[in-house]
């Protein structure tokens, strides 16, 4: 038999053989997102999704959203952990469309690496499908794409978009927000997947490898600061419908902060104190922030010390929702109310005002934090 001639790709540094046998070890973890929405299945140019459920909507309105994980992917690379880096993308993109009250549809995945490791990518994709099986999303498809001289052989980042929809009279957001509403804090799993320049730096600065014990957490740097995002979306889905009218307004707590994120679904004019006398940040916070020579008040617009999402209610409904969200295994608490007017007087700090580009109300934290128990 004949030898198969040369081929220059694989010369060039790039195995198509490695990514077809990826795509065969994800296939199973993919399919099991797939609803009889799905057509296609694994593989196609395109994915296919059949949207005749819209056709019951009075007027449907499509939400997206396309994000990555930052630098959180130096992490699970120095570990070789990567099976829940997926979980984070999905964190990311997906809790984001819930924002508006959407119910996601379906979401693609992008992976660009320096090398191809067939076992690694199927990790990182079956992270994806399974943060897609707790949002209720079909993965509908993906790419992954090699780079080899752009990205080291070890190298690799992730990013994804998805597309939900939403009755458009049932569309969550500032103008629905009333004098008196109440705020209501969610908890988070730990830093999710923003800051972590700022940890990475940290853990640097003071020598920190990330296979050591760590011992505060009672496992590694890695694994402590690989703990996957927690997902809002089913939970606050059916709270939506548990308590309906409740939720005026949702915020997502990712990159700036609580008061930056909170203050763009909030109307023009009104303010909130968020008290931090209601909660205490999660250790992982407290000890970094020791490391880093850092108080916790100088991190607040870089990590979420604690509050995944912010959801604005009705004060009469307040109870409810909590109760709701609990029953979901989320901690949820009141950390403020809605007020109008002046704003009060800046001894207790700035309002943030507004954020990415969006013409919001304003946010300041007051007070101290709960110290742990």
């Amino acid at each position: 038999m004949a030898e198969a001639p040369p081929n220059p790709y694989s010369e060039a540094g790039v195995d198509t053989a490695a990514g077809d046998l990826a795509v065969e070890l994800m296939k199973s973890a993919v399919r099991r997102t797939h609803g009889p929405e799905v057509l296609g299945g694994v593989g196609g140019f395109a994915g296919l999704f059949d949207a005749s459920a819209l056709l019951s909507y009075t007027k449907p309105l499509l939400a997206s959203s396309t994000d990555g994980v930052g630098t959180k992917v130096a992490i699970a690379q120095a570990i070789d952990k990567h099976d829940t880096i997926g979980q984070d993308l999905v964190g990311m993109v997906v809790d984001d469309i819930v924002v508006v009250g959407a119910k996601p549809l379906f979401m693609t995945d992008y992976i660009a690496c320096g090398k191809v490791f067939p076992e690694r990518i199927a990790d990182i994709v079956r992270g994806i499908a399974l943060g897609c099986e707790q949002t209720g999303t079909a993965l509908v498809g993906g790419e992954t794409a090699e780079h080899p001289g752009l990205l080291g052989v070890n190298d690799y980042d992730v990013a994804g978009a998805a597309t939900g929809v939403v009755e458009a009279g049932s569309v969550l957001g500032a103008e629905r927000v009333r004098t008196g509403d109440v705020v209501l804090a969610l908890a988070s799993s730990g830093p999710h997947s923003n800051g972590y320049s700022l940890i990475r730096h940290i853990v640097s600065r003071n020598g920190i490898t990330y296979g050591a014990d760590a011992a505060d957490f009672g496992r590694t740097w890695g694994e402590e600061l690989l703990e996957p995002t927690r997902l809002y979306t089913l939970p606050l889905l059916r709270l939506l419908e548990k308590v309906p009218g409740a939720v005026h307004s949702l915020s997502h707590v990712t990159g700036g902060g609580i008061a930056a994120n909170l203050a763009r679904v909030l109307p023009v004019g009104s303010w909130v104190e968020v008290d931090r006398s209601t909660w205490s940040p999660s250790p992982v916070f407290r000890v970094l922030a020791d490391l880093g020579g850092l108080d916790l008040e100088s991190t607040e617009g870089t990590w979420n010390l604690g509050i995944g999402f912010l959801a604005v209610v009705a004060a009469d409904q307040a109870d409810a929702a909590i109760a709701a969200l609990a029953s979901e295994g989320i901690a949820t608490w009141q950390v403020g109310t809605v007020h109008d007017g002046a704003l009060p007087s800046d001894d207790h700090g700035h309002f943030e005002q507004g954020a990415k580009g969006v013409d919001g109300g304003a946010v300041r934290l007051v007070g101290a934090y709960a110290e742990t128990d």
